[in-house]
């Protein structure tokens, strides 16, 4: 191809890519009026609630009858 053919080729596919984005653009207009917008939840005021985490253990029959994760149950050996 010539330069001036090679040329009038990115004119017509920046041509192309225009008509195509303005399609898209209405397409997600339609799609926008066709559904609902959830309504956003409104912003904390002022600071967020701070959690005190003890420094003292935790009461071991919390873990009673739990699994390691990844390792199986307890007292047992990984196949």
């Amino acid at each position: 191809m010539s330069q001036p053919e090679d040329l009038t080729a990115v004119h017509r596919r920046i041509d192309e890519l225009v008509q195509r984005v303005a399609d898209l653009e209405q397409t997600v207009d339609r799609l926008k009026e066709a559904v609902p917008v959830a309504p956003s939840r409104p912003e904390p005021q002022g600071r967020p609630e701070v959690v005190t985490i003890p420094d003292a253990p935790y009461n071991a029959a919390l873990w009673t009858d739990s699994d390691d994760e990844g390792l199986g149950l307890r007292n047992r050996r990984a196949p």
